[in-house]
């Protein structure tokens, strides 16, 4: 592992709905031997069972943190090198401009403080499959632009994958490989795009 992450260090596969960031997350995981972070926000809006409103953003903002701190205490127990997340905390942030128009800045500032080693992001050039808890397949295009621009504003480091699912793994896992041998942390906002 480069000397420049402290383990574990933190992978975040994240993307607009439809692109196969659960999918993706548990081949990754597999592949390493380590754990993979669920997303809080699936999980809480099926709870709720009604529309979520700008309220509901900081209290899944701080559920998907407690979710990782817990995730990183069991990967530091097991010795795992690196976690790879379904998301966090700049998902939330993406979505809350997307869905309200705007974000809490606790949960801004919470998505800043806890900006992850490395993510991937997954793009929409694959088929939309509604399942009743993902909506708005015909706005794919102004998600996707949302999350490049919170990558972007936040300064994380960052790569585009693209392609079929075989091509998405495939691109997944010589970017972790990538990642693993780096020999610093990669500079802040740095990207690479898998075209």
């Amino acid at each position: 592992m480069s000397p420049g992450l402290i383990p574990p260090a933190r992978l975040v596969i994240t993307g607009s709905e439809c692109v196969g960031k659960t999918t993706l997350t548990t081949e990754v995981a597999a592949r390493y031997g380590t754990l993979s972070v669920p997303e809080f926000a699936r999980g809480y809006a099926e709870r709720q069972g009604v529309p979520l409103t700008i309220h509901d953003v900081e209290p899944i903002a701080r559920g998907q943190v407690a979710l990782e701190q817990a995730y990183l205490a069991r990967a530091r127990e097991a010795g795992h090198q690196f976690i790879v997340h379904d998301t966090d905390v700049l998902s939330t942030v993406a979505y809350s401009h997307h869905y309200h128009g705007e974000c809490p800045p606790v949960v801004e500032a919470l998505a800043s403080a806890r900006r992850a080693d490395r993510y991937l992001l997954l793009d929409i050039d694959v088929p939309w499959v509604p399942d009743g808890v993902r909506d708005r397949g015909e706005r794919r295009h102004e998600v996707q632009t949302l999350f490049l621009e919170t990558l972007t504003r936040f300064a994380a480091p960052f790569t585009v994958v693209r392609g079929s699912w075989d091509d998405r793994l495939r691109a997944a896992v010589a970017e972790i490989d990538r990642f693993l041998m780096w020999p610093a942390r990669p500079p802040a906002g740095t990207t690479h795009r898998t075209d």
